[in-house]
């Protein structure tokens, strides 16, 4: 049903006068309830439209076949998870989208590091038994400096469009949409910032022995143990859930007030 739906008084009950016919709901003749202890061998399920007799319980500690098959999967407001395929392959659109960016943007300081590097580098292949040179300092700024630019640059591709449509460019081509918990309304800076942040401001930190990559990993690696609503640990800090939305979609147009001015200045 659609959300919000109840249904109608007497939905689902028997038209007025009807009665069960005879034997209705009785087990047949000679049937015997099984021994105490029993449960069905691996594998069976029961038959469609069975019920089992009045009185009947499981023995302690059994479970049916496949009992996972009959788990319901959640639909945030009433539309479906994203697959964890469809949103891996919009991450990896966002991250080819930033890293242009950073070959626009950083390009010139990548430049100026390889001139520091390049002698260490053609020093270690000439003789690869000798103790590398240690890089200047120069070049550790650099490295630092471009972490800092490449974090503010994925901050400004994420963060607006997730606050105002809860879509980047891959989430939008993958037909995904992070959205809240609570509602639909959109996320908002402070939010969409809150749930950037617990993932892209470990980028800086990359310079540390690849710790903030680490963390990133794990972060984003986390959504595999949360089976009821596949929520990274960048979602739970921020109330969010990843939705799928179908081709097309747009949001719902609100209806305006009886007496809204129109744009001869009148009223409707």
């Amino acid at each position: 049903p659609p959300p919000g739906w109840t249904p109608p008084p007497g939905y689902g009950q028997p038209p007025p006068g009807w009665t069960p016919p005879a034997g209705y709901g009785q087990p047949p003749p000679g049937w015997a309830p099984p021994p105490q202890g029993w449960a069905p061998p691996p594998g069976w399920t029961p038959p469609p439209g069975w019920t089992p007799p009045p009185g009947w319980a499981p023995p302690p500690g059994w479970v049916p076949p496949h009992a996972y098959a009959y788990q319901v999967q959640a639909r945030p407001h009433g539309q479906p998870l994203a697959g964890l395929g469809r949103r891996l392959v919009a991450r990896l659109i966002d991250i080819m989208a930033v890293l242009i960016l950073n070959v626009l943007v950083n390009g010139w300081l990548a430049y100026q590091w390889w001139l520091e590097v390049e002698p260490i580098f053609r020093a270690t292949m000439a003789d690869p038994f000798t103790s590398p040179q240690p890089a200047s300092a120069r070049s550790s700024y650099l490295i630092l400096t471009m972490l800092v630019i490449a974090t503010a640059l994925w901050f400004a591709y994420e963060v607006p469009a997730l606050a105002n449509s809860g879509q980047t460019l891959g989430k939008r081509l993958l037909q995904v949409k992070v959205v809240k918990l609570e509602n639909t309304e959109p996320l908002g800076f402070g939010r969409a910032f809150g749930r950037w942040a617990r993932l892209g401001m470990w980028t800086p930190l990359w310079s540390c022995y690849g710790l903030g990559f680490l963390a990133q990993l794990v972060d984003s690696g986390s959504v595999l143990f949360d089976q009821q609503l596949r929520r990274a640990l960048h979602d739970k800090s921020a109330g969010t859930v990843v939705v799928a939305v179908p081709p097309g979609h747009r949001e719902q147009p609100v209806k305006a007030p009886e007496n809204a001015d129109d744009s001869t200045g009148g009223k409707r």
